[in-house]
């Protein structure tokens, strides 16, 4: 292995400052609840509106701005996710009638999550694509309660027009206009407009992660989420124009995400280096896309294409795109968010509208966990019924183990039984 292009390594200064700060919000929430996220999201966002809840009538105001050509593809690409979403719960089916003794009735019932939030972030962009993407999957779940966050255009008290929109035909039912950790706070603990939810899902700054990480426990989460990233895997018959256009799509999402080719052509390695620059020169984004690039993006050299395969298994990358000739390595590859197959295959198409969710674990989380999907918002929750058979047979068995353990009530809890025969 060897480095055409070296990333820097990511600054951990400031992660101490940011928890504490982070926790100062949360406490602040908890104590003044709704107060406290208006104070919040006037510092932070310049919204200063005392009613957070967006009304029908803004949601209305907002489609009212849309193109019916926007419109169009909101709605196009909402059919891909749900339909993609109705296909993966087909796949969680209950399990009833399971027996290991006569007359034991053993099984899973698969049930939503009664509430769940949902936050779009704002920042530099308008993401409505993440509304579709975390919504979507939660209704199609069967959750019955699904709120929705974005912090306001800065300096105004409104969600952007096209986010909300999205959010509307995602199926949001309730939705706020707040951002930040105090939204994650307030979903977590709840507030006097914000009733608290079961989980909260959806990306976010270090100081949204953060908040994640604090109220973990009080509620679930998706995932930690860093900084987005790309890894490619690609050979001579990649076209360096396409990855590199791929690694920019990635760099310009901020400062700190990544872009990372492995490549078993040097000769390619430097020309997608080559072709990075020139669509830098016409980039309306250049100054974000470059500053993460030259101090994050990377060109590995691989003596192979299975040396390749262990460095994407090592890097875990959220998105994996592989473009080779041999293709016969695909099963190799067990640790990513998403995997793009073939030079065709635009990690930008599931970023919108391919069907499959776009978010997705990052900083090697993939090694563990995959993407937000509809089982995010599922609980497969077991059961049983024993007969007085069953009862009869099993019973013994448990009391010696609870006897060897130490734990006398678990064994009488069991032989207390026997005398109901």
């Amino acid at each position: 292995m060897e480095y055409i292009k070296k990333a820097s390594v990511r600054p951990n200064e400031e992660v101490e400052e940011r928890g504490r700060r982070v926790s100062e919000i949360i406490q602040a929430i908890r104590a003044r609840g709704d107060s406290a996220l208006v104070e919040y999201n006037t510092r932070f966002d310049g919204n200063s509106r005392a009613a957070l809840r967006v009304t029908r009538e803004e949601i209305d105001a907002a489609y009212a701005r849309m193109t019916r050509q926007e419109l169009d593809d909101l709605y196009r690409a909402a059919d891909h996710i749900r339909k993609f979403a109705q296909a993966q719960k087909g796949c969680l089916t209950e399990l009833h009638g399971f027996s290991n003794i006569n007359g034991a009735s053993l099984g899973h019932r698969v049930i939503p999550v009664s509430s769940c939030g949902c936050y779009i972030p704002g920042g530099s962009y308008p993401l409505f694509s993440t509304a579709l993407m975390l919504i979507i999957p939660a209704k199609v779940a069967g959750v019955d309660r699904v709120v929705a966050c974005a912090p306001a255009v800065k300096g105004t008290a409104s969600i952007h027009y096209k986010t909300l929109v999205a959010m509307d035909i995602a199926g949001a039912d309730e939705i706020y206009a707040v951002g930040g950790a105090q939204a994650i706070a307030a979903l977590a603990y709840g507030t006097g407009q914000i009733q608290a939810v079961d989980v909260i899902v959806g990306p976010g700054n270090q100081y949204v992660a953060e908040a994640k990480r604090q109220c973990y426990g009080q509620v679930g989460i998706d995932f930690f989420a860093g900084p987005s990233e790309v890894l490619a895997i690609a050979d001579n018959s990649a076209d360096p124009r396409i990855l590199a256009a791929d690694m920019l799509a990635q760099s310009e999402h901020d400062r700190l995400a990544k872009g990372i080719l492995v490549t078993t052509s040097r000769s390619l390695g430097e020309a997608v280096l080559q072709a990075v620059q020139e669509q830098l020169s016409t980039l309306k984004t250049a100054d974000i896309a470059r500053a993460s690039w030259d101090t994050y993006g990377e060109v590995i050299l691989a003596g192979s294409l299975d040396e390749a395969v262990e460095i994407a298994n090592d890097y875990a990358p959220e998105h994996l795109e592989v473009i080779v000739e041999d293709e016969s390595v695909l099963p190799k590859l067990v640790n990513f968010g998403s995997l793009f197959i073939g030079q065709e295959t635009g990690e930008v198409f599931g970023d919108y509208a391919s069907g499959t969710n776009h978010t997705l674990p990052t900083v090697r989380a993939a090694r563990y966990t995959g993407g937000v999907w509809v089982g995010t918002f599922l609980k497969v929750c077991t059961y049983q019924r024993y007969q007085p058979a069953a009862m009869k047979e099993i019973a013994p068995l448990v009391s010696r183990m609870a006897h060897g353990e130490g734990l006398e009530a678990h064994a009488r809890a069991a032989e207390f039984r026997l005398e109901l025969l």
